[in-house]
């Protein structure tokens, strides 16, 4: 009888294990990273890293799924998983988007891949409106812009990649589609009112309440010198009418105003921060009207800054330049105060950052810039805006924190230096 209850008990044991593999996750158990080869050869993937803190497996890799193609430059994806268990991301250089289902992870799907809408060409950035759709920038217009070829992605700058392009492009616009690519409205940022028209949707802030949209303008061809993007534009989102295009006034340095970045909606639903990769954060009023004002506000050490987040009343920045993430108290958003800086080494400029629905836990990543290339997870004092590094979420057997993505193997079989951009919790 004791053999027969050991026996049974140890098939559980395996049908659970088993088990695992096939239910979805709960919140922030898995990280879904979307990377590429360096050298540009092998398919570009989306990594599964365990990320539970109770798992003995934790940071490990767990599943990667190759798209198939390689060199498209795996760049943005969605900030957070959306409510289906569907990622959109994107392969900048290729202007090709991928639509994964994530409902397991560790057999993640692609459901669907899509090029060019609508008349434009390079989608950059997605965001989930309340009707179910996505709304999404289209850097270039579709009948001025060949194929972009990518240049190497261990060369490139995280901030605005750079490629090569077989002809000039000119300005795009935005795309309200389904998730699927089925476009439903379309409308250009091209404004007669600009003489150069060194406009490029890069970012876009949805504001339904107001019927308003505010996208920013970086062109990801560092080639393009000219196009310095110190321009925020205001949208009707009802009918993508462009209502208004501005400039950011520089700050004490005379240049923090280029290259706009992420723009985040603030607690009166009125105002909006803005960043630049040039390190500068600007408060944007008058919203609801047709008129917007920018101001300066604060700047950041050095010219590449990476991707920040608005939590509560704070504001997370990646600072490369100082190998590290700040935190912002912006109760008043016309004077933020430092909180925090936490520095995850020198041999790392961090980029992109997302955070977990507890608002707890952020994901950090240096999308390839510096020697060390590691994701790593902090913890978040929402009630202080305190940073603290997880020791415990390193490579096994490694001397410091972090996952590195230098020399992995991945269980789809690549083995070699992967440049991660685009790096999300499970739901």
């Amino acid at each position: 009888m004791r053999s027969i209850r050991r026996c049974l008990t140890a098939a559980v044991v395996v049908v659970c294990a088993a088990c695992r593999h096939e239910m979805p996750a709960a919140a922030g158990e898995y990280l879904f990273v979307w990377a590429g080869d360096s050298a540009g050869v092998s398919s570009d993937f989306l990594g599964v890293i365990d990320a539970s803190p109770s798992s003995p497996a934790y940071g490990s890799v767990v599943a990667s799924l190759p798209t198939g193609m390689a060199g498209t430059h795996p760049h943005h994806t969605e900030a957070v998983v959306a409510a289906d268990n569907h990622l959109l991301a994107n392969g900048f250089h290729a202007g090709r988007t991928w639509l994964f289902d994530l409902s397991t992870p560790r057999t993640p799907k692609i459901l669907t891949s899509f090029g060019d809408l609508g008349g434009f060409s390079h989608p950059h950035t997605y965001v989930r409106l309340p009707n179910g759709n996505v709304l999404a920038t289209f850097q270039y217009n579709q009948s001025t812009t060949d194929v972009a070829m990518p240049a190497s992605s261990s060369a490139a700058s995280p901030m605005h990649d750079a490629m090569a392009s077989s002809g000039e492009h000119t300005t795009g616009g935005l795309v309200e589609m389904d998730e699927r690519g089925a476009v439903i409205r379309t409308g250009g940022a091209r404004d007669s009112t600009i003489p150069d028209r060194y406009i490029y949707p890069y970012s876009v802030l949805p504001i339904r309440a107001l019927d308003r949209a505010l996208s920013t303008t970086t062109d990801m061809d560092e080639a393009n010198k000219k196009a310095t993007s110190q321009w925020v534009q205001l949208w009707r989102l009802s009918d993508l009418t462009l209502l208004k295009s501005i400039a950011l006034p520089p700050g004490p340095r005379g240049d923090e105003q280029q290259f706009t970045g992420e723009p985040f909606l603030l607690s009166d639903g009125r105002r909006a921060y803005i960043h630049t990769f040039n390190c500068g954060l600007y408060l944007v009023r008058g919203l609801d009207g047709v008129d917007p004002r920018a101001t300066f506000v604060k700047g950041f050490e050095g010219k590449n800054c990476g991707v920040p987040l608005l939590v509560g009343h704070y504001w997370l920045q990646t600072v490369p330049e100082a190998h590290a993430l700040v935190s912002l108290d912006i109760a008043d958003p016309e004077h933020p105060r430092d909180v925090a800086t936490l520095k995850v080494g020198d041999d790392e400029q961090p980029h992109w950052i997302s955070i977990d629905n507890t608002g707890r836990r952020i994901a950090l990543n240096s999308a390839g810039a510096g020697t060390g290339n590691r994701l790593f997870i902090i913890d978040f004092d929402p009630a202080t805006g305190a940073l603290t590094l997880d020791e415990r979420f390193r490579d096994a057997g490694a001397a410091s924190p972090g996952v590195s993505f230098n020399q992995k193997t991945w269980p789809h079989g690549f083995t070699g230096k992967a440049i991660p951009h685009g790096t999300v919790f499970s739901r």
